[in-house]
């Protein structure tokens, strides 16, 4: 029987596939990255409309009239929409054209976003953040990982993830800044307050959403269900025990879980560098901490990149033993003095947070796992690998409450260095799986 090269470099039965879908390798390269470039700008726009408490929770708690409680059940919705999504996003995904999710993720979101727009009340507002956990989560997640997985060919999964990771920081930083600009023009400038301030915000990134998400489903072309894979067979069931007898399966999700701790460990690092002795004001401390911010496009993507020439495995073992280094520094500074050395290791760990944020889902591609059940295999690896959300915070806040001032911050960052050795130790078993089954 013929065959056709599956990615993955194993052969196919050219009977296996379909005659109505579109393989990433027939379609050309220009699509491809256009295709990749709309996924960016939609990965950037969808989540911030989200977190605007970041810059706004004063002027929010203010024009909504919220209080601390209300808005903390708000986002406590939120993220239990997105943990309870996850594993049904990937089922989604693998049924349902990415593309198409993407659509209504996008365009739902925006519309949730116009009526966000109004200012309404809490109980409204109860119903449209658990509509964005839907939209962002159920819809998105998994069906843009997939869709990013199957444009991208075999030698180009590292370049394609650490371009979603790091432009997706890019489009974020860039909309903030118009928005923060259209705040001050709408409050400062026109004195038209707070409200049509927050209003105006609000409508920009609800607007682009729609824009976006139309403009991509009007350029993007339906790809393969999974390049030369069978289409959809046997149950829910049976294709979870498939992919729990993988142990790739399982090592991409311990990579996830201690990278993800690594990521959300830097948003403890303003109030380290004010507590840390180095005489740092609040407002430098911002500064500082913005920079960060503006290294994830280069993380994200030079990561991708050299993790396509050198290995994604090897550049994710160099990663997290840098990172684990550098925090273990960043322990012992404050006795040392020296604040230059200090603020360079906190720009250092941020780069390499975003290498790791670029790499991690890139992995996935070599690991073996069933093409017709790769969105599947994602919600099961992002309910393991994002469950520090929901405690992290928790072990911050008690270790900062147990031993106060920088001593807290110690311990927790010692924490996550001991989390990135066990990092490096499940990537070394990664890498020796993979050059077994080569």
């Amino acid at each position: 029987m013929a065959c056709s090269r599956h990615r993955s470099g194993r052969r196919l039965p050219l009977s296996s596939i379909s005659e109505t879908e579109i393989a990433a390798p027939s379609v050309s390269a220009r699509s491809r990255y256009l295709q990749l470039a709309l996924i960016v700008i939609a990965a950037g726009a969808i989540y911030p409309i989200l977190y605007l408490r970041q810059s706004y929770q004063t002027t929010m708690l203010e024009v909504l009239k919220l209080t601390n409680t209300e808005l903390g059940v708000l986002y406590s919705i939120l993220g239990t929409s997105f943990l309870v999504g996850y594993l049904p996003s990937g089922w989604l995904a693998d049924r349902v054209q990415p593309r198409m999710l993407i659509l209504v993720s996008m365009v739902g979101t925006g519309l949730l976003g116009l009526w966000y727009a109004t200012l309404p009340g809490y109980s409204s507002l109860l119903v449209i953040y658990c509509g964005f956990g839907v939209t962002t989560g159920l819809t998105f997640w998994a069906a843009t990982l997939k869709q990013v997985n199957l444009i991208a060919g075999a030698n180009e999964q590292g370049r394609f993830f650490g371009i979603l990771d790091g432009g997706r920081g890019l489009v974020e930083a860039l909309l903030a800044s118009v928005a923060i600009a259209l705040f001050v023009f709408t409050t400062e400038t026109r004195g038209a307050g707070l409200a049509m301030g927050f209003r105006d915000v609000v409508l920009l990134y609800a607007v682009f959403c729609i824009v976006v998400g139309i403009a991509y489903f009007a350029v993007s072309q339906p790809v393969a269900v999974e390049k030369g894979a069978r289409k959809r067979e046997g149950n829910l069931l049976a294709d979870i025990k498939t992919l729990l007898r993988i142990p790739e399966v399982w090592l991409v999700a311990a990579i996830i879980f201690c990278g993800y701790h690594v990521f959300l460990a830097t948003y403890s690092f303003s109030a380290y560098l004010q507590e840390g002795g180095f005489g740092i004001s609040a407002a430098m401390a911002g500064v500082i901490v913005t920079i960060k911010l503006w290294l994830r496009p280069v993380g994200g993507i030079g990561g991708g990149l050299l993790g396509d020439r050198f290995g994604k495995t090897a550049i994710l073992l160099l990663s997290f033993l840098v990172a684990a280094a550098s925090l273990v520094a960043m322990i012992a500074l404050p006795g040392i003095g020296s604040t230059v050395l200090f603020v360079g290791l906190v720009l250092l760990v941020g780069l390499i947070t975003y290498t790791i944020r670029g790499l991690y889902w890139a992995i996935l591609d070599d690991c073996h796992v069933p093409a017709n059940i790769t969105g599947l295999a994602i919600g099961i690896i992002s309910l393991v690998g994002y469950a520090p959300d929901t405690y992290l915070p928790l072990v911050n806040g008690y270790l900062s409450d147990r031993y106060p001032g920088i001593a807290g911050y110690q311990f927790y960052f010692g924490y996550i260095a001991a989390i990135c050795v066990l990092g490096a130790i499940a990537t070394l078993v990664l890498m020796a799986r993979l050059k077994k089954k080569g």
